[in-house]
């Protein structure tokens, strides 16, 4: 009997702990989940050109191409032959010709990619997943290199014994550092002034 006295009480106190607990965690309230960025819009139509008069390239273009064009259209393996670090070789255009005509800046090739309306033939172009190299990639850091070597894997071709570390996106490879940012409309149409006022 005084068994049975002690436990019973012992019993309601546990059960009362147990369902306190159990409530005050179903009333916890949880911090809102914060809602997701809009997705942007891809663009439709290509941006009006700029008002501004007198654009040139040395001052208004150069800038804009070298932030956000001339890591693939530079003097190192330009894509498609077109090279965009000066004003003779944007005037000479691609493998295929002419990229833009001038003083009618809605046609050509150039307008339409850095307007990025058509996702194919968008400059930048679009991200495409994790990098080749980089982590166990060629040479990149996780892989076996040889006694005494100083990078580059084991399986390495003939040849590149001064290549730097890493393949190609991993650590001393081409693609290092964030991707060029596109432009924006207003830069999008200063390009277009530029076209329309004669490329100069």
């Amino acid at each position: 009997m005084h068994k049975n006295k002690l436990t019973t009480p012992l019993l309601v106190a546990g059960l009362m702990i147990a369902c306190g607990t159990t409530y005050a965690a179903e009333t916890t309230p949880t911090p809102p989940t914060p809602p997701k960025p809009p997705a942007t819009a891809r663009p439709t139509t290509i941006p009006p050109a700029s008002t501004k008069q007198g654009v040139t390239f040395a001052t208004d273009i150069k800038p804009l191409f070298d932030a956000s064009c001339v890591k693939c259209h530079g003097a190192q393996k330009p894509k498609a032959g077109l090279r965009l670090d000066s004003l003779a070789n944007v005037l000479a255009g691609s493998e295929e010709g002419k990229v833009f005509t001038l003083g009618d800046s809605a046609k050509g090739k150039l307008v339409t990619a850095i307007a990025r309306i058509n996702p194919k033939t968008a400059m930048p172009p679009e991200p495409r997943g994790p990098r080749r190299g980089g982590p166990a990639g060629p040479g990149g850091p996780g892989t076996e290199t040889k006694p005494g070597a100083t990078g580059g894997s084991t399986n390495a071709p003939a040849g590149d014994a001064n290549r730097p570390p890493g393949g190609p996106g991993g650590p001393g490879g081409r693609n290092q550092g964030p991707p060029p940012k596109p432009l924006t409309a207003e830069e999008v149409g200063l390009v277009r002034a530029w076209i329309d006022q004669g490329a100069k």
